[in-house]
């Protein structure tokens, strides 16, 4: 296997569980020196023991705890990853400020935070920033009002940061998953089973069957979105959207499957 990132070193936030281990993961395999950002404790420091790389405990809205974790870099950083997420069930008429203010502060501010930190070592060797998104950036849910608010704002907030950065060459961009096997995606449907008398794996069925691909994404496979985007194969790409939904939002009779 080539090791496409031999020799670079990445921070990846939310990197306990999902995607952003996943990605750890990835990366150390392909040759990268991983900071492991996030909350879990045991958790992740299990996957920082997995993928080789260092853990560094702390919530993602800690402007302290954010220091820590760039400090942890010692001077050098090439790839930003921010996989940290939060989904809150709401609706707009009944949604609170506190869960309104703690979605858009773990999904935007604290990305912000964090590439804000991290952007003078980015600078001194040019680097790569990618941001989860969702695609509920693009297809609003009345019942994940915060969330699909907050994902956009960060889609948004990366292309501010390719276009301001582009010239310090630093490319930013996003991944906007669909529906993707996580702890978050799992608690979803226990909360969705819980309502119908269903169970979960009755609920994962019956969404799949709204997916071109007919099936629900690893977070392997958004972990490799995450990889072409850091990577030097990207070398042209920043500003842009990798929309990795398996043709969620293509018409049902389009499944392949």
């Amino acid at each position: 296997m080539s090791r496409r990132l031999e020799g670079r070193k990445a921070l990846v936030t939310g990197a306990a569980t999902g995607m952003g281990r996943a990605t750890a993961e990835l990366f150390a395999r392909h040759g990268a020196e991983i900071i492991l950002f996030g909350l879990g404790d045991a958790v992740l420091d299990e996957a920082a023991e997995t993928s080789g790389g260092k853990a560094v405990h702390g919530d993602i809205t800690d402007p302290r705890a954010v220091t820590r974790a760039v400090d942890a870099c010692d001077g050098k950083l090439d790839i930003v990853v921010n996989a940290a997420g939060l989904m809150l069930p709401d609706e707009p008429e009944t949604l609170s400020d506190d869960d309104w203010e703690r979605s858009f502060a773990v999904n935007v501010t604290g990305a912000m935070q964090v590439c804000r930190a991290a952007l003078p070592l980015l600078r001194r060797r040019g680097g790569a920033i990618v941001n989860i998104a969702s695609v509920g950036a693009f297809n609003a849910s009345g019942r994940n009002a915060a969330y699909s608010a907050a994902k956009a704002a960060l889609v948004s907030y990366t292309r501010s940061l390719a276009y301001a950065h582009g010239a310090d060459g630093i490319r930013a961009n996003a991944v906007a998953p669909g529906w993707v096997r996580t702890p978050m995606s799992e608690e979803e449907m226990r909360a969705a089973a819980a309502e119908k008398g269903s169970t979960p794996r009755k609920e994962f069925e019956a969404l799949a069957t709204r997916i071109a691909l007919g099936r629900i994404a690893e977070p392997e496979e958004i972990a490799a979105c995450c990889l072409f985007l850091a990577s030097d194969e990207a070398s042209f790409v920043t500003g842009a959207v990798l929309v990795a939904d398996g043709g969620g939002r293509a018409p049902v009779q389009n499944r392949a499957v």
